[in-house]
């Protein structure tokens, strides 16, 4: 049985938003439900939650514009999609926005139960399992825990999936980090489309990185990346 995990649901329709409702309280969740955008991110705003599942089609603000505020209010919050648009294009820009999943109308009830419950696992692991969450990358500074890449006392904020994404690439620092083993570390599965949303972050990363020469991220085709970082005598500096 969940620990009484919160879950805020933002959905329009009567019939859905109740079983919904209905579904997740008789799991075990504390469920707030909100018809549209606007009133879902005041509940945001009003208590935190561990989990959000939004509508994308509502009325006034639609939901990929309702994960951009929670986004700024909580960047720690995990979101998904829960939708009835199909379009390829749509699935990019959830997973482009950082939602944890992106579920299509119908849906299987004990399918969703269940990668809810990997979230919330997921989330409580990365608490439980203190991982390294300060790493030296050359001229920058990666705090995990902070979001924030520092170089030369300019601080760049990254996003929750941007910094999960460079976590790993910092645990396997000048290895190999297999592609298909990080999707499926982040995601909690692995499929196309995940897949082409973690190599936007992966590119967003390299951007971010370009500063200084001595990082990259490099690609190994049909396996995965390595983030070489050189060190040492061999080393170039822009100081």
């Amino acid at each position: 049985m969940p620990n009484g995990s919160r879950i805020l649901v933002v959905e329009d329709d009567l019939n859905l938003g109740f079983l919904l409702m209905e579904f997740l309280e008789g799991a075990g969740y504390q469920v707030k439900w909100c018809r549209d955008a606007l009133a879902g991110l005041a509940q945001f705003k009003k208590q935190p939650v561990d989990l959000c599942i939004l509508d994308v089609m509502m009325p006034g603000m639609n939901g990929f514009s309702l994960a951009k505020h929670i986004f700024e209010s909580d960047h720690r919050t995990p979101f998904l999609f829960l939708t009835a648009r199909l379009l390829k294009e749509d699935r990019l820009k959830g997973y482009q926005l950082g939602a944890e999943d992106y579920i299509t109308k119908p849906f299987d009830e004990d399918e969703l139960l269940c990668k809810i419950k990997v979230i919330l696992r997921r989330q409580q692991y990365a608490v439980k399992e203190k991982l390294p969450t300060q790493f030296q990358l050359g001229e920058f500074l990666f705090d995990a825990q902070r979001q924030e890449l520092v170089r030369n006392g300019e601080l760049q904020r990254i996003t929750e999936k941007e910094t999960a994404v460079l976590q790993l690439l910092c645990q396997h620092k000048n290895q190999i980090l297999r592609r298909d083993e990080a999707v499926e570390q982040i995601y909690g599965k692995n499929d196309y489309f995940l897949g082409r949303s973690f190599d936007v972050f992966i590119c967003r990363l390299r951007k971010l990185l370009t500063p200084d020469p001595n990082i990259s991220i490099e690609n190994v085709f049909k396996v995965g990346f390595i983030l070489n970082v050189k060190e040492g005598k061999g080393a170039q500096s822009n100081l």
